[in-house]
């Protein structure tokens, strides 16, 4: 064959071959096309404006206790043998907490019973002597200093009895303080002492937290203890249950600083507390006074500073939008806002920093169910174009 006709012929060839390639690469093209890019949606914690004419002065951590706590012990020393309760037991009035071992007790007892009916025996012997001697003196038979002698063994004999009488129910009370009882209802809050321990008297081996009125101790710093003995609207919310607030008031406030804390410890009252607030529960006392106007009040984490001074985000519809306010001071954790905002607007408090005007927003802790409703669509739109896309490829391939 001709050189130069082979030369035409893969020429011919090749660029059959060349527009084949460049027609499949612009089907291919023309039947997937880029998605759009989804908009940018910033999920923000919001809150609701409401202008309030109660200042919160302060709001202290604290823990719930019975209003009294005793470390009971043994009026008695000795060896424990017998522990009758553990941590958290209720317990009645009388019921018995702990036992020593009261074999040396009981023989002191016994003992003073033997002393006591001896002394007994010859106090009754000196009265009859001293009947004897005062028939014989009436008749003249002794002298009038025999007579007196008698009086005064009789009289000796008495005491003697007596001080044996009062040593035996002294030992009796003593053998009985070998068994701890609790002195009041109310639950076990610790158990100090085990079995087999040897204790000396007075030595506090159970705590009880006696069932009654309950309070919340807390700390005070040395700046507020005059500020705060002036506030009377005292509430108590426990975290367990921060939307319940419970009414109370200041019991008792530590005349002197912790050493430690260099806080002055305080005790509020509850006494309308309700039963499902338990000992050792975590709760904040809020301290209120109320202002000469109603204040509207944001924390400062809504706080927005840029070149132009201070503005906050308000959503409205879920888009964000920056508007101007006048701050008016400080009240703790918030800012006081004279200006800029009304009420019932919804003011974002967490993620300012990460958002623009116009940005499109979700709000936490609202109902997602709508958003997910239009994620779902979005998603079969995607899945529907896809499908699409891929069928149209395969025809081109074939």
């Amino acid at each position: 064959m001709d050189k130069s006709i082979f030369a035409a012929k893969a020429a011919s060839f090749f660029s059959r071959g060349v527009v084949a390639a460049l027609l499949g690469a612009a089907a291919l093209a023309a039947c997937s096309h880029a998605p759009e890019k989804a908009e940018e949606v910033r999920p923000v914690r919001v809150m609701a404006l409401a202008s309030s004419d109660v200042d919160l002065d302060a709001e202290f951590p604290g823990e719930v206790r019975a209003r009294v706590e005793s470390k009971l012990g043994f009026r008695v020393g000795g060896k424990i043998v017998a522990r009758k309760v553990d941590v958290g037991n209720i317990v009645k009035r009388g019921q018995v907490l702990m036992q020593l071992d009261p074999q040396d007790l009981q023989l002191a007892q016994a003992q003073a019973v033997a002393g006591l009916k001896a002394s007994e025996s010859n106090r009754d012997l000196a009265q009859a002597e001293l009947k004897r001697y005062q028939d014989l003196r009436d008749k003249n038979f002794v002298s009038q200093a025999v007579l007196d002698s008698k009086q005064t063994a009789y009289r000796s004999a008495q005491a003697s009895y007596e001080q044996a009488q009062a040593q035996s129910k002294t030992q009796s009370n003593q053998t009985a303080y070998t068994t701890l009882v609790a002195d009041a209802d109310g639950v076990v809050t610790g158990v100090d002492a085990e079995v087999g321990q040897v204790v000396a008297a007075g030595n506090p081996v159970v705590r009880v937290a006696q069932a009654g009125e309950k309070e919340i101790v807390i700390g005070i710093p040395e700046d507020k203890v005059d500020m705060l003995r002036q506030i009377s609207d005292v509430k108590v919310r426990i975290w367990a249950q921060p939307n319940d607030l419970i009414a109370g008031h200041i019991r008792e406030i530590a005349p002197i600083a912790d050493p430690v804390t260099r806080t002055f410890t305080a005790k509020i009252a509850m006494p309308d507390a309700p039963a499902d607030v338990r000992l050792g529960m975590t709760a904040y006392v809020r301290f209120a006074s109320k202002t000469a106007a109603p204040q509207i009040k944001v924390p400062l984490t809504a706080l927005f500073q840029d070149k132009s001074g201070s503005a906050v985000w308000v959503v409205e519809n879920h888009v964000a939008k920056l508007e101007p306010v006048q701050v008016g001071g400080a009240s703790g954790n918030d800012v006081v806002l004279t200006g800029g905002v009304a009420n019932g607007q919804l003011v974002v408090t967490a993620g300012v920093n990460s958002l623009k005007p116009g940005q499109k927003v979700s709000i936490l802790g609202g109902d997602p169910a709508p958003k997910q409703a239009a994620a779902g669509n979005d998603v079969a739109n995607l899945i529907k174009e896809a499908d699409a896309g891929a069928r149209a490829g395969g025809g081109v391939a074939k």
